[in-house]
């Protein structure tokens, strides 16, 4: 270098880097994290078992009490009968006419809670799912159609209570 020139003087950077935190700092802000973390880890572990502990005495309230609905349909079914007992002199036309009536009040009480019928007519094809065939005999419809039905079936909620039992037409 000649006199005349002059090294350049180191320039400080224009942006300055942020120091870095202590370890001590840094100790500080993860212990901190971490309680914070932790707590909230146990506020959802108990609010997750609060959850399943209601679920829990929810179902078995409901398996308790399935079952009120339909006895409650059926109370007054058991009033009319009894009141019917309870009148042993009774004209039996007063009577009949009281047994349609309660019987009303069953189909009603059935149908209400989802308890249908299945009385399928004559000629309907026989169905494995809701029939039940007692015997086969000859007839002059198409074979493996309902001939005569014998006793009625029943399906609650699409589900089948008992199957109707029935007669079916024999193939020719």
């Amino acid at each position: 270098m000649t006199p005349n020139e002059t090294t350049p003087e180191p320039q400080a950077p224009a942006t300055a880097a942020p120091e870095a935190p202590s370890p001590e700092a840094r100790l500080a802000e993860l212990e901190a994290k971490h309680t914070e973390m932790s707590d909230a880890y146990l506020r959802a572990k108990a609010e997750a078992e609060n959850v399943r502990r209601r679920s829990e005495e929810e179902i078995s309230k409901a398996r308790k009490f399935a079952v009120e609905s339909f006895a409650e349909s059926l109370l007054p079914v058991k009033d009319s009968l009894e009141a019917a007992i309870a009148m042993p002199d009774a004209p039996v036309d007063k009577v009949l006419e009281g047994v349609h009536a309660t019987l009303r009040q069953l189909a009603s009480a059935l149908e209400r809670n989802k308890v249908l019928e299945v009385n399928p007519p004559a000629g309907t094809r026989f169905d494995p799912h809701q029939h039940q065939a007692i015997s086969m005999v000859p007839a002059e419809q198409e074979a493996n159609t309902v001939v005569a039905v014998l006793q009625k079936g029943y399906l609650i909620a699409d589900r089948v209570l008992r199957p109707a039992l029935v007669t079916v037409a024999a193939p020719k």
